[in-house]
C-alpha cells in the first residue's frame, strides 16, 4: 500500500498537501510513545504496517507495543507472522516471543523459543537477556534446558577479550585479535564491528569504513553497522550518503537497552539532537540504566544542544548525585549558567562523559607528574588523542604527541610508530615523534622491562635535526650566537639523553621559523633558561620559573619572558606553574 497525498479543495487549496506513508504513522509513533500515549503509538504503529506490510521493523514495533501494554498473546501472533511470512531471518523474534511468554507463566514454551533463538541466532546480541532467562526457565522448570549448540558463541571466547580490550583503550591490542578472528570466524559480525571501532579509534577511517561495509554486505540491516557507518562518513563530510543513513536511523525502535543506547549516541553524534533525546528519555525510564551518570549526563547534553536548559540542569544535578567526585557535571553546569546570563553563545556539546579535549589539556599542565593514572586509561581520552594525532591541526598535534609520552604504553608506540611512518606528515611532528619514542624505547631499556608484547620496530632512520643542518643557513655571527643557547642549555642542564634532545628539537624549529627575519639571541642565558624550561615541562619535570632561574642567575620573569616568547611562535602550549 503506497503512501496516499491528502489535498484540501476550495478555498483552502492552497495549503501544504499532507503526506501520507509509513514513515509519516512511524513519526507520530514515535511521538506519542515520547508523551506516554501508549495507545495512540500502536494506532500509529498499526498504520505504518499497513502502507508497509513487507517491512519487518513496522511489525516489530507494533510488537513492542502490544508487549508493553500486556498483551502477550497479539505481541507473539504479530511476531510468528514476521517469521512465517515477512522475514523468516529476523531470528531475533524467538527471543522477543520467549519473554512473552515468561511474562505468561508458560515456561515451557519460553524454553522451546529461547532455545530456538540461541541454536539458530547467528549474533547472538541478546545473549546475555538470553542466559539470564535461562537461569529463570532452570529455576521455574526444575531441569536444565535442551540445548544441544549456540549458533553465535562460536569465538566468543576471544571476542570477549577483544571487547575489554576496547573497553581498556588498548585498540591495537584489540584490533590484532579481532583480525586473527576473521578467517576462522567470517559470520561473526558483533566481532567485525568491533574490528570497525578499533579501526576507527586508531585513526585508520579506509580500514574501518572497509570492515563495515564486509558486515553491511552480509547483514544490510546490522544497526550498529549502519549506525558506524553514518558516522564514519561525517567525518569524512559526505553529507549526502550521512542524510541517508540518518533516514533509514529515525525509523527504528529498539527494543533492548544495548541498541537503543547505541542508536541514541549516533544520532547525538550526527547532531540529530532531537532523535538522541527521545531515546536517552526512554532509557533513563528503565531502573536498570537510570542510575548510569554516563547515561544522564548524555541525556543533559541532548537536553542543552536542543535548548532544554532546565531540564539540562536538572540532569546534570542527578549525575552529581550520581558521581559526586566527577568534575564533569559541575563543568558543564558553569557552562551553563555562563550561556543563560549571556557570557558565553551557545555552543553544540559532544556526547562524552568526560572535560573536553582543551580543558583536560589545561588541567594537565598543572599535574607536576604528568597525566594521572585513571586518566591515562580512560578509553574515550585515548582515542580522542589517537583521534586529534590523526586529524588535528599542527598545534594539537604537538600537545598530543607530548601528552603520550606521559602514557608510552605499547599502544601509544604503535600509534607513534605508525604516525612518523606517514609520508605527508609535518617533518617537525615526526621530529618530536620520533624523539618521544626513542625516549620510551630508551626508558624500557634503562628500565630492563620486559613486555609481553613484541617490541616496537621498524621506527624509520631519521635523524633529529642537529645546530649545523643545512635547514637553517645564517651569517657566522648569528649562527654562533643561537648555536650558543641550546650549547650553554645542554651544559647547564644535568639532564639525560632524552631532555637534551627535546630542547635540541625545540631549539631546531624556533630558530627555523623566526630566521633571518627574527631577532638576534645575544641574551643567552636569558633563551637558554627558558629553553630548558620548556623541554623539562615537556617531559614532566618538576620544575619552576624560579628554580631555573637560580641556576642561570637570571630573574624569574626573564625566564618567562623567553620561554613564553618560543611558545608564541612554535605554538605548544607548556604546563603553567
Amino acid at each position: 500500500m503506497k503512501g496516499k497525498l491528502v489535498r484540501a479543495e476550495g478555498p483552502l487549496a492552497n495549503i501544504i498537501p499532507i503526506h501520507l506513508d509509513a514513515s509519516f504513522f512511524f513519526e507520530r509513533a514515535v511521538r506519542s510513545l515520547d508523551r506516554n500515549h501508549v495507545d495512540k503509538a500502536l494506532k500509529y504503529f498499526r498504520k505504518a504496517v499497513e502502507y508497509e506490510p513487507e517491512n519487518p521493523v513496522n511489525h516489530c514495533n507494533m510488537a513492542g507495543i502490544l508487549s508493553e501494554k500486556g498483551d502477550y498473546e497479539a505481541s507473539n501472533a504479530v511476531l510468528a507472522h514476521v517469521l512465517e511470512v515477512v522475514d523468516p531471518s529476523m531470528t531475533e523474534c524467538y527471543f522477543y516471543m520467549a519473554n512473552n511468554y515468561a511474562n505468561m507463566d508458560r515456561f515451557e514454551e519460553a524454553e522451546q523459543a529461547l532455545v530456538t533463538y540461541l541454536e539458530e541466532d547467528p549474533q547472538g546480541q541478546f545473549m546475555t537477556e538470553a542466559e539470564e532467562m535461562m537461569e529463570l526457565l532452570y529455576y521455574e522448570l526444575d531441569r536444565p534446558a535442551k540445548l544441544n549448540r549456540i549458533k553465535s558463541r562460536k569465538g566468543v571466547v576471544e571476542h570477549d577479550q577483544a571487547r575489554e580490550l576496547l573497553e581498556e583503550g588498548k585498540f591495537a591490542q584489540a584490533a590484532e585479535l579481532l583480525e586473527g578472528m576473521s578467517p576462522d570466524y567470517p559470520d561473526y559480525l558483533a566481532a567485525r564491528n568491533n574490528l570497525a571501532l578499533a579501526y576507527y579509534y586508531m585513526g585508520l577511517f579506509p580500514k574501518a569504513k572497509e570492515t563495515i561495509a564486509e558486515v553491511l554486505e552480509q547483514e544490510p540491516g546490522n544497526l550498529h553497522a549502519l549506525c558506524n557507518l553514518a558516522i564514519f562518513h561525517q567525518n569524512e563530510n559526505r553529507a549526502d550518503q550521512v542524510l541517508l543513513l540518518i533516514k533509514k536511523l529515525r525509523v527504528i525502535v529498539p527494543y533492548q537497552k544495548e541498541q537503543v543506547y547505541k542508536l541514541a549516541t549516533t544520532m547525538g553524534i550526527l547532531g540529530q539532537h532531537d532523535s538522541a533525546y527521545t531515546h536517552f528519555r526512554r532509557l533513563l525510564k528503565d531502573e536498570e540504566t537510570a542510575a548510569d551518570p554516563a547515561l544522564a549526563h548524555y541525556a543533559a547534553v541532548a537536553a542543552y544542544n536542543t535548548a532544554r536548559y532546565d531540564v539540562a540542569e536538572r540532569l546534570w544535578r542527578h549525575v552529581s548525585k550520581l558521581d559526586p567526585g566527577s568534575e564533569v557535571s559541575q563543568f558543564y553546569l558553569s557552562g551553563l549558567d555562563a550561556v543563560r546570563e549571556g557570557e558565553r553563545e551557545p555552543e553544540k556539546l559532544s556526547y562524552h562523559y568526560h572535560l573536553p579535549f582543551d580543558e583536560q589539556f589545561r588541567q594537565w599542565e598543572n599535574y607536576g607528574n604528568g597525566i594521572p593514572e585513571e586518566m591515562k586509561n580512560d578509553p574515550l581520552i585515548r582515542s580522542s588523542f589517537f583521534w586529534a594525532l590523526r586529524h588535528g591541526d599542527r598545534a594539537t598535534k604537538l600537545q598530543v604527541i607530548h601528552a603520550l609520552a606521559m602514557i608510552g604504553d605499547y599502544e601509544v608506540q604503535q600509534a607513534l610508530q605508525s604516525f612518523v611512518q606517514e609520508p605527508d606528515e609535518d617533518q617537525d611532528l615526526v621530529a618530536a615523534a620520533e624523539s618521544v619514542l626513542k625516549g620510551l624505547q630508551m626508558k624500557e631499556q634503562n628500565q630492563g622491562k620486559n613486555h609481553d608484547q613484541q617490541p616496537v620496530s621498524g621506527i624509520t632512520d631519521r635523524l633529529l635535526p642537529k645546530m649545523q643542518s643545512s635547514t637553517v643557513q645564517a651569517k657566522s655571527e648569528t649562527t654562533s650566537h643561537w648555536q650558543a643557547v641550546v650549547e650553554r642549555a645542554l651544559q647547564m642542564t644535568e639532564a639525560k639523553a632524552e631532555l637534551q634532545q627535546e630542547m635540541e628539537r625545540i631549539w631546531t624549529d624556533y630558530v627555523s621559523r623566526v630566521h633571518p627575519d627574527g631577532p638576534g639571541f645575544k641574551q643567552i642565558e636569558g633563551w637558554a633558561a627558558g629553553l630548558e624550561y620548556l623541554a623539562a615541562k615537556i617531559h614532566s619535570r618538576p620544575v619552576t620559573y624560579q628554580s631555573i632561574a637560580e641556576r642561570y642567575g637570571i630573574s624569574a620573569s626573564t625566564v618567562s619572558k623567553y620561554a613564553r616568547q618560543i611558545v608564541r611562535v612554535c605554538g605548544s602550549i607548556p604546563p603553567t606553574v
